[in-house]
């Protein structure tokens, strides 16, 4: 999605910096543009990732958005512990590294807009991925929490939540059929026009709205006892 987000904002004119773990999707987004794209090799897992950030936006000469579609997530009905780990260890250490160090630049220097992809993933927890829908939860709640910081503190940073639902990429391709699957750059799209609109949160598509709303009216109760799976 990262990719194809990418294209959409160069196409609107922007200067971009990329930063990525493999230098062969950076080199891809580069070669569209050349002279409006900037590179670098991040992990956001690394302790000196907020370190190369700081360094990429030096090289681009300043930064208007900031935005996160770093994540992992896997169906773990087994609760293999390295998986869980691992999840963690992204999506919400190296989240909270990446957003943090955006957001304290933004406060020293003129404001700016922090968007993240979490997931619809975030709304209940899913037995089938525990790690994965709690650490979208966690990202969800963390948006909501510096939102409200930066304006206790007078900060003009703005906030978009990003929740899609299935999306045919790479983060999905473990033979298992998933309902709804959208495509790339679709989803995109609305990711676009939603930063574009300084949307707070934005469910992408209108099925996944219908079906958060319904998730979130269900009593626990219910819940624990329902068996969400997807079929290999």
């Amino acid at each position: 999605m990262g990719m194809e987000v990418s294209k959409l904002l160069l196409a609107d004119g922007w200067h971009l910096g990329v930063a990525a773990r493999r230098m062969d999707a950076l080199q891809k987004i580069k070669e569209i543009s050349p002279e409006h794209v900037e590179t670098a090799a991040l992990d956001i897992t690394d302790v000196d990732a907020p370190q190369h950030l700081l360094e990429l936006i030096s090289r681009t000469g300043d930064i208007d958005l900031f935005f996160l579609a770093s994540g992992i997530g896997k169906q773990n009905t087994a609760l293999n512990i390295d998986i869980e780990m691992k999840t963690v260890e992204t999506n919400v250490l190296g989240f909270t590294r990446m957003v943090d160090t955006a957001f304290n630049y933004f406060a020293r220097h003129h404001g700016g807009h922090i968007a993240v992809i979490s997931s619809i993933a975030g709304t209940k927890g899913l037995g089938v991925a525990p790690s994965y829908s709690a650490t979208k939860a966690f990202q969800n709640k963390y948006i909501e929490a510096l939102e409200q910081l930066s304006h206790m503190r007078h900060l003009s940073i703005q906030f978009t939540d990003i929740r899609p639902g299935f999306v045919n990429t790479a983060l999905l391709a473990d033979g298992s059929k998933y309902p709804l699957l959208m495509k790339p750059d679709f989803v995109a799209r609305k990711i676009v026009k939603a930063i574009d609109a300084r949307k707070h949160v934005v469910v992408i598509d209108w099925r996944y709205c219908i079906i958060t709303a319904l998730w979130s009216m269900i009593p626990r109760y219910i819940w624990r006892n329902l068996n969400i799976r997807n079929k290999k």
